[in-house]
């Protein structure tokens, strides 16, 4: 059966024969190398990717993604609503009143962000009803004076559900004692814990009741949204003051947080940078096999030479030894890459049972998280492959301008 003479011949020197266990064994390094290379650069992306999506779901779950705000608290609230739900990009809207005071509790004083929220609409724009470790969202009844608050703040100032907390807001009030900031106490109704700081700094209270202590009765500051595509905040936004009559302006994610996911996306690209010179090492690698195969085989290339070989026909021969290194490392390794970031999570708790140690305990989440993206798969496979070519063609060239004469002079 016809076999192109390159083809043939570069593959056979791929396999150990004889006295060529060694060239096989640089080769079989080769080959390692740049398995371990492309395995390590997919499974990194894999947890940055991971980390990412947890950060956008438990952060933005929390916070605003973009907000409809009032240049002075407004009462038209609903209509703001209705205005934003006609857009497409917008899942779902809801107003709140935003505070900012100190909570005490039996000595110990913690700052805190409150939030006035409608119950019944505040599960649509944000993740605090799934993360509830004790009460309910809607416990936050008119009139209750009731709170929910973060585990971390609960934890800092000693609290559970049913315990009274003091909330001291940083307005004073004139009385007959003299000038005291407000007071007004409340009653722990739940508990939520998202993973993130904002467990140790956020708190819940009723809208009218947020209303009351904010003297705005009727009124809100602002309407969050939650939208389809978190980056299309800033223009959706934008959009919807537009069609709204009075003055609003738009805030979004990218204001209050975008330095945050920008050092992310930052960490994530130096880091594939840094890999990738592993993969690039593991390339360096198949040039020098290949040198050593070349000057190995001097003589083989000459007797080839004057069989009428041409020179084309003999650097084809060693780019496909050094492609067929770069595929089988290319093809092994993004295997093994896409095995190890199905299963990092798994391997990470089972080892932090075998260690009876919690390895993630200090950061937002309590797994290491990971997210396979076929993107990510595809770049690291191409830019390996490529890298693995090109590093074929300086040996190659090498091994086709070897001149039959010289070569076979000594032997």
């Amino acid at each position: 059966m016809f076999k192109p003479i390159s083809l043939y011949v570069g593959l056979r020197y791929t396999r150990a024969k004889r006295r060529n266990h060694f060239i096989s064994f640089i080769s079989l390094t080769s080959i390692m190398g740049l398995t371990l290379g492309v395995a390590v650069l997919i499974v990194v992306l894999s947890v940055m990717n991971g980390f990412d999506r947890e950060l956008q779901q438990r952060i933005l779950g929390m916070v605003p993604q973009a907000s409809i705000l009032g240049y002075k608290p407004f009462s038209e609230w609903e209509q703001v609503v209705d205005e934003a739900k006609k857009n497409g990009e917008v899942k779902a809207a809801a107003p709140f009143i935003q505070l900012q005071g100190m909570l005490t509790h039996q000595g110990t004083v913690s700052g805190v962000f409150l939030t006035g929220v409608e119950p019944s609409l505040e599960k649509d724009v944000s993740i605090i009803a799934e993360h509830m470790q004790a009460g309910s969202v809607n416990d936050l009844t008119p009139g209750s004076f009731n709170m929910v608050l973060g585990a971390g703040l609960a934890s800092n100032l000693g609290l559970a559900v049913g315990d009274k907390v003091t909330l001291v807001l940083p307005e004073a009030s004139v009385t007959p004692a003299g000038v005291l900031p407000r007071f007004k106490r409340f009653t722990v109704s739940g508990i939520f814990k998202v993973g993130a700081e904002l467990d140790g700094l956020m708190a819940y209270v009723n809208l009218i009741d947020a209303a009351k202590l904010a003297k705005i009765k009727g009124r809100v500051h602002g309407v969050r949204l939650s939208l389809h595509d978190l980056f299309k905040a800033g223009r959706v936004s934008w959009d919807i003051v537009a069609n709204l009559p009075g003055k609003y302006y738009a805030s979004d994610w990218t204001r209050t947080h975008g330095n945050l996911f920008q050092a992310i996306k930052l960490e994530k690209t130096m880091m594939a940078l840094l890999l990738l010179l592993i993969v690039a090492v593991a390339a360096f690698n198949i040039v020098s096999s290949l040198v050593m195969v070349v000057t190995d085989k001097t003589s083989d290339i000459a007797i080839l030479r004057t069989l009428g070989a041409s020179p084309k026909t003999i650097m084809g021969i060693f780019m496909v030894q050094g492609t067929f290194i770069g595929f089988m490392g290319t093809f092994l390794g993004t295997s093994l890459g896409v095995l190890g970031a199905l299963n990092i999570s798994d391997f990470a708790s089972w080892l932090e049972k075998v260690l009876d140690t919690p390895l993630f305990a200090q950061y937002f989440v309590n797994y290491l998280p990971s997210e396979l993206r076929l993107d990510n798969v595809i770049f690291v496979s191409v830019i390996a492959f490529v890298m693995s070519f090109l590093a074929t063609i300086y040996p190659a060239l090498k091994a086709s301008k070897v001149q039959p004469a010289e070569a076979l002079r000594y032997d």
